[in-house]
């Protein structure tokens, strides 16, 4: 059973489509089920924060929820303060995903590990 969290965040997805003049962007597959995910950032260099952060995602129900919620939590942070999302933490928003589904938020995770490699390298 998904979660009132997970059905709002696929049913209405917060910041999906590309991202244009994003400082960073990555593409990122779950080779066992397919997901893939498209993420980008933009990276304000005054305050070194990320002013805004938009995905594409083809996958399940769970992946989309993940990847709208992870934009939505990128916002205004630093990346030292976005380095706190993990799959844990994105499952525990959603209001607790099923084992089954845990992938979803892994591959949000995995995205985000390399978006931060990316920012980093810049």
């Amino acid at each position: 059973m998904l979660s009132d969290e997970v059905l709002d965040h696929f049913q209405s997805p917060r910041n999906a489509g590309k991202l244009p003049n994003a400082t960073a962007s990555v593409d990122v597959t779950n080779p066992v089920c397919g997901d893939i995910l498209y993420l980008a950032a933009r990276l304000e260099p005054e305050t070194n924060r990320i002013s805004e952060a938009r995905f594409l995602c083809q996958g399940c129900t769970t992946a989309i929820a993940c990847a709208s919620l992870l934009t939505v939590e990128l916002k205004n942070k630093t990346i030292a303060e976005a380095a706190r999302i993990n799959a844990e933490y994105l499952s525990h928003q959603l209001g607790g995903l099923p084992p089954a589904t845990l992938h979803a938020a892994q591959l949000a995770a995995d995205a985000l590990t390399q978006l931060f490699a990316k920012l980093k390298s810049r």
